[in-house]
């Protein structure tokens, strides 16, 4: 014992020396990954501004012609913003899914070591018996060393819960087909709706500025008639509020109507600022009743709704997490061989080769297999409740799409019949003008009246269609084919959304959009 103290004495001056200079670099690493908040300075901000406006539309087809019903749809599931985020959305699960495939793959490891050091790495012996040193100080390892190896492992319980859990990736990819499925046929709905408003606005754009005008010097007639005391203050004031309240009447009906061009153009993302015409469809398309039983309907609604399947999904991946825990609790299995190489001159081998087996079992892993089934019973409650509260939910929406459709049939036909008539009277009036035996007032009045029914009309077409679209999606109906893409151009797009509204009955598509 007396002998060995001077070594390890020798040793301490020059270890305080090392844990000094260890602690300085240290201090030295700490400060250097000292983190400030540092926000975007205003010139970052401008280009990063720059940038998304000037992509937020790029590569698109420009419009070049009037564009109808089915050219609106091609545009907006090629260039929806909303559609292109879920589109991108399914394509980080299928990476993500590709991603986990590895983890089923085994491991094979490699490595560099390099060691150093200031001395000699000597030891002596001592006797347990006597407490005498038996051997000199020596060494069996250089002062700095260099050693490789390449191993590969595969444990066995890793692979069985990857794969579980690459399982319930791939049903996270199909949960996103469901949202995206969910987003195209809201979009559709919305470029259904809005272009017929659109439509109806350009309709009755041109005739109602028209008639802005008559009726503007219509109501200055009046004032001037009750100035001049042509006639009773009564009679004329009676005039003008009757003027008035058609005008406003009328105003309210295209106020909607007039906003809808912009919201199709934000559904199409086109810029605000983009001119572009529509093709103005004709009013006597002949839109027909449902042909399937409410029965039928909510079967097809239940089989195809997307919150249905998406819900179905993660019932599927709750049952996997059951496989999961369970493979959890059992033991594990490691297999592991490798190549090792060291450029050490004191060993007899310097590269061999290795191989072996280690198995591991967490025995507390059992005591948790009650409250993880627990959990997972709870899981699978919870998406049965939901489920079930989707059901009825899509029930009431196939019931009140139902019916919201057979009402505005009705509205159409009414609107149908009042224009009629008041064409009908527009025309009488008008000949008793010619003839001069009806006042100009009252002329601009029925052709007021007749812009107003003809408003009316373009409002109930437009809420047919907007009640058509949302029976398609009440049953969870594709609004487009699997086999259309987004690839395709606006042009082969449209023309195959036609051809399979068409094959759905879609008066406009069997029109031909005439």
């Amino acid at each position: 014992m007396v002998k060995i103290l001077p070594y390890s004495r020798q040793g301490l001056p020059a270890g305080r020396k090392y844990c000094y200079g260890i602690a300085c670099m240290v201090a030295l690493s700490l400060a250097g990954c000292a983190v400030t908040p540092e926000p975007f300075t205003q010139h970052e901000n401008s280009q990063r501004a720059s940038d998304l406006l000037e992509r937020y539309t790029a590569d698109q087809e420009p419009v070049t012609a009037p564009i109808d019903l089915y050219t609106a749809m091609a545009r907006a599931i090629k260039y929806n913003l909303d559609y292109r985020v879920e589109l991108m959305e399914t394509a980080a699960r299928l990476q993500q899914l590709d991603v986990s495939r590895y983890d089923m793959l085994p491991r094979i490891v490699g490595s560099l070591n390099y060691n150093g050091r200031s001395n000699d790495a000597g030891s002596v012996s001592q006797s347990l018996l006597t407490g005498k040193t038996s051997l000199e100080p020596s060494t069996s390892s250089e002062r700095e060393s260099l050693a490789g190896d390449l191993a590969l492992s595969w444990d066995v319980l890793d692979f069985g819960l990857s794969y579980v859990r690459a399982k319930q990736k791939a049903d996270e990819v199909l949960q996103a087909e469901e949202n995206k499925r969910r987003v195209v046929q809201r979009i559709v709905e919305d470029v259904r709706s809005a272009y017929w408003r659109a439509a109806s606005a350009e309709r009755l754009m041109a005739r109602t500025q028209q008639l802005e005008e008559r009726t503007q010097q219509a109501l200055d007639m009046a004032q001037r008639q009750k100035a001049n005391h042509l006639t009773s203050p009564m009679a004329a004031l009676s005039y003008q509020r009757e003027l008035l309240s058609i005008r406003q009447q009328l105003q309210q009906l295209t106020r909607e109507l007039k906003v809808s061009k912009q919201q199709l153009a934000a559904l199409m993302n086109l810029p605000p600022d983009t001119e572009y015409s529509i093709v103005v469809p004709a009013r006597d398309l002949a839109w027909e009743s449902l042909n399937m039983s409410y029965d039928d309907m909510l079967h097809l609604a239940v089989m195809n709704r997307p919150e249905l399947h998406e819900v179905a999904y993660k019932l599927r991946s709750n049952e996997m997490e059951g496989t999961a825990v369970l493979l959890q609790t059992l033991p594990s299995l490691r297999l592991f061989a490798g190549a090792n190489w060291s450029n050490d001159d004191f060993l007899y081998n310097s590269d061999w080769a290795s191989w072996g087996a280690k198995a591991s079992w967490n025995l507390l892993n059992v005591f948790r297999i009650p409250a993880e089934q627990q959990r997972i019973e709870a899981g699978g409650e919870l998406l049965d409740a939901r489920a079930q509260a989707l059901t009825m939910a899509v029930a009431t929406q196939v019931s009140v799409s139902r019916a919201r459709y057979a009402l505005r049939r009705k509205e159409l036909e009414t609107a149908q019949r009042y224009l009629t008539v008041q064409s009908s009277i527009e025309h009488q009036i008008e000949a008793g003008y010619r003839a001069e035996s009806v006042s100009r007032q009252t002329w601009i009045r029925e052709q007021m009246n007749t812009v107003v029914a003809e408003a009316k009309l373009d409002v109930a077409l437009a809420d047919l269609q907007s009640a058509y679209a949302n029976v398609y999606t009440s049953m969870g109906i594709d609004a487009v084919d699997a086999s259309m893409s987004a690839d395709e151009s606006v042009a082969e797009l449209a023309g195959d959304l036609r051809h399979l509204w068409a094959g759905r009955g879609d008066a406009l598509a069997l029109a031909g959009d005439l």
